[in-house]
């Protein structure tokens, strides 16, 4: 995929940017917009730059908890796997 040039605005600043994916590009950086106006809600006396480092380390928590949430997934899968297995295993055993 070639990337594409496009302009995004978050939090009120353009960013020029060249991206592969011009769909995922544009909903990350509306949720990002999104939670940095919601945090100005929270703590409007704060500048711009300490709501996007906020917004940061909550995106950095989000992925961190979705990362566990996978491992630990994945780790049900293959215990249900060899649980599976071993039921079958034993079904082929039984003459």
């Amino acid at each position: 995929m070639e990337a594409k040039s496009v302009r995004l605005r978050i939090y009120g600043t353009e960013y020029p940017l060249k991206v592969d994916d011009e769909d995922l590009t544009n909903r990350a950086a509306e949720h990002l917009d999104q939670m940095m106006h919601d945090l100005h809600s929270q703590i409007p006396d704060q500048p711009p730059i300490t709501l996007a480092v906020l917004s940061a380390l909550n995106l950095s928590e989000d992925l961190f908890h979705e990362k566990q949430d996978k491992k630990q997934i994945t780790r049900n899968v293959e215990q249900e796997l060899r649980s599976i297995t071993q039921l079958l295993e034993g079904a082929l055993n039984v003459e």
